[in-house]
Parts: structure tokens; C-alpha cells; sequence
């Protein structure tokens, strides 16, 4: 194998140097003795560029269960992990002293009620009396004073009766959203206090589910620079589409939609935040798992896209490309290269619609020289395969 390896190298070698002054070719036919390489044709395409970022999901509802009022738990009401629906009763705290005070504050405004046709009919009569002078005006002002005391007292009383009766109400510890439950931070007998710090349990809805990414403000000024400078746009409805690949490569199947961006910059990353959310029907996403996402940028019209095997770096690390020109010589240009897409380069700047790029191979390319006249083959080249979806960073989909 390395025999065959050398023998080709030298062959070309061979053929290269075989060139007369000026890079002519030797007589004996066109083309006798000059290098065979490959090329590709540049043609701009239309593609839909995406960037991968890494983040993490989050409930989308979250709801600390807390009692309300002071008491005994007397039985938990539920199985802990389970779905739980929005009003169940969770909790049940002794009630009786709560049904205790309702009752008194019942009586008392019976009490108030009870008193009332009295004081009232003594102020109209103490209001009649008073055109025939047999009362004071002072006896008439007490009556309505009094009569004003019991309205007063009964109004009192029904609000402490209503308030007896929310005590009494938030006996039973219901949730407040509809999820999945998880474990119970008390026991039965256990005692608890109203607004405690410590959630009796957790209620997290993730179905649908947030995602959260960080996006870095310099990745989101270039993105504005090269909308605002027309190498982008993002018309389209699905622009806002989202898809996810999980934390083992493998690619979630639901797209999500992007919410928006984060009006402020964490001063600690210098990013913003994308929210995103996505459908959770089975549940495979749970709360705090790490996943990747692939948010659009938007739509490049006149994408250069190049293998990357066609492209090499001098001793600066500056990429240019071998081309042949229309006389068949090889001609050098230095390359912009954005990003990686699949097993190509995205280029920017360097290259023109109908360049001929030589890919013929690493070896093949650092041999040739600008000038050296080469024959095209006919057969047209062929690029290697697309890696795994996700697998570079960031991403492009070809439309």
C-alpha cells in the first residue's frame, strides 16, 4: 500500500515537473504528462443556517404546595410521582378547631342579628317622639348611635364568619396547577405552619416544557450585522422553529417554538437568554436536563458552500483555494470562511459563481503551484457523506 502511495506521488511529481519554460506542456499531444485533478463548480444555493447552543429545560408551570393555616396534618391524600390534577386535595389538617370558630363566629353574629329589630324600632319612636317634645334630642341621638353600634357589630361578625370559613377551607391543601408531583416533605401527624418555608411538596408541569439557552451577545450583533447588511433574512413563518438534540445526540422528535430573547445581558456571561418551548407529550424531557438547540438565524440566498478538502492554510493559518482558471491553469485565492456545515465550508468572500475549486485531495493541492496547467477530469466529484444531524456546530440545512 505505502509502495503504490509513493509510486502515485512520484508519478506526479514526475508529471509536474515535466512542464517546458513557462509551464507549457512537452510535445506530444495536449494535456500529455500534466496533472489530473477534480473540481467542484461553485453555484450559490439557498440554505437555512441554524446554530447549536447548549441549555437546559425547565418546568413550565412550578408550584411549592404550603398550607395556609396552622394545624396537623391528618392524612396525605395522594401517591408521591404522580400526575395530579389542578384542585385535587393533597393535605387534610384537622379541621376542627376551624369549624370551632366558624360556629362561634356564626353565634355571635345571630347575637348582633338578634338585637337589631329592637334597636331599630326604639330609634324610629325615640324620631316621632321628638316633634312632640316628649324626648330629648340627646335620647334621640343615643338610639341612633346604638342602632349604628349593631349595624356595625353584625358587619364585624360577617367578616369573621367569612374569615372562619376560608380557615376552614384551606384545611384541605389542594394544588393550585395541574402536573406531576413529587415527594412529600411531611408525614401524617406531622405539624405545620401557615406559609412555612418549607414546601409540604412540589407540583412541576412540563408538558409543555421551557427551554433556556444562553445565546453570547457577540454571536448576536454578528447575526444583527449580517441581517441588517442583507447576507440574511428571516421571512418565513418557521423562523421561530426550534429543534432539539438530546444530551446522547439522538435527535428529539417534537419542534418547539422560540419565545423570545432576554432584554438584559448576564453581566457574569455577557449572553442572553432564549426561551423556547416545546411539546412534552410522553415526558421524555424532565425539568434540568441539559440539551442542545438548533434555533434559526435565518435564510443565506446565495450560499457558497465548498468541500472541505478543497481547502487549505499557508503558514499564517489564512485559508485560500486552488482553482483553474479558463485556460487551464491553476490559480490561488484566499478564502472567508464562516463556518463549517456538514463536510463543507460556508465561504463568505474569495470565491465567485462558476470558480472551478480543485478538491482532487490534501497531497494533490500542496503540489500544484499557481500557473501549472492541469486536466480536469471528467468524472464529476463526489463528497463524502453528511455527518450524524447535530453533530457540527453551528448548523446549516440546505433547502
Amino acid at each position: 500500500m505505502k509502495l503504490a502511495i509513493f509510486s502515485a506521488t512520484a508519478f506526479l511529481l514526475l508529471s509536474v515537473t515535466a512542464c517546458g519554460p513557462g509551464g507549457k506542456p512537452p510535445a506530444g499531444g495536449p494535456g500529455a504528462g500534466m496533472p489530473q485533478v477534480s473540481v467542484v463548480t461553485v453555484q450559490p444555493q439557498k440554505i437555512t443556517l441554524t446554530t447549536q447552543l447548549p441549555g437546559r429545560t425547565s418546568a413550565f408551570r412550578m408550584a411549592e404546595i404550603r398550607p395556609q393555616v396552622n394545624g396537623l396534618i391528618q392524612k396525605r391524600l395522594f401517591t408521591e410521582g404522580t400526575e395530579i390534577k389542578v384542585g385535587q386535595v393533597l393535605y387534610q389538617i384537622d379541621p376542627a378547631p376551624f369549624q370551632a370558630a366558624l360556629d362561634n363566629a356564626r353565634a355571635a353574629m345571630g347575637r348582633a342579628e338578634a338585637n337589631l329589630p329592637s334597636v331599630k324600632a326604639r330609634a324610629e319612636r325615640f324620631k316621632e317622639l321628638l316633634a312632640d317634645k316628649a324626648v330629648s334630642q340627646q335620647d334621640v341621638d343615643d338610639a341612633a348611635g346604638a342602632l349604628k353600634q349593631v349595624e356595625a357589630d353584625i358587619a364585624s361578625w360577617k367578616a369573621q364568619v367569612e374569615a372562619a370559613r376560608i380557615n376552614l377551607a384551606y384545611t384541605k391543601v389542594t394544588a393550585p396547577i395541574s402536573g406531576r408531583i413529587g415527594k412529600s416533605n411531611v408525614t401524617d401527624g406531622a405539624i405545620v405552619t401557615a406559609y412555612q418555608p418549607v414546601p409540604l411538596a412540589t407540583i412541576q408541569q412540563f408538558d409543555p416544557i421551557y427551554v433556556d439557552v444562553p445565546q453570547s451577545t457577540s454571536d448576536l450583533l454578528r447575526l444583527r450585522r449580517r441581517l441588517e447588511g442583507g447576507h440574511l433574512n428571516r421571512e418565513g413563518r418557521d423562523q421561530n422553529q426550534v429543534r432539539l438534540v438530546l444530551d446522547d445526540d439522538s435527535p428529539y422528535p417534537q419542534e418547539g417554538t422560540l419565545q423570545f430573547r432576554d432584554v438584559s445581558v448576564d453581566r457574569s456571561t455577557g449572553s442572553v437568554i432564549l426561551r423556547m418551548v416545546f411539546p412534552n407529550p410522553k415526558g421524555v424531557l424532565l425539568p434540568e436536563m441539559f440539551v442542545r438547540a438548533l434555533v434559526k438565524e435565518g435564510v443565506n440566498e446565495q450560499a457558497i458552500l465548498i468541500p472541505q478538502q478543497g481547502v487549505l492554510r499557508n503558514p499564517k493559518g489564512e485559508p485560500y483555494a486552488m482553482v483553474v482558471d479558463g485556460a487551464g491553469k491553476v490559480g490561488m485565492k484566499m478564502l472567508t470562511l464562516e463556518r463549517e456545515i456538514g463536510d463543507q465550508w460556508l465561504v463568505t468572500a474569495g470565491l465567485a459563481t462558476g470558480d472551478r475549486v480543485i478538491v482532487e485531495g490534501l497531497q494533490v493541492l500542496q503540489m500544484l503551484r499557481p500557473g501549472t496547467p492541469v486536466t480536469v477530469k471528467a468524472e464529476p466529484f463526489k463528497a463524502g457523506g453528511m455527518p450524524p444531524a447535530g453533530a457540527q456546530q453551528p448548523t446549516a440545512t440546505a433547502k
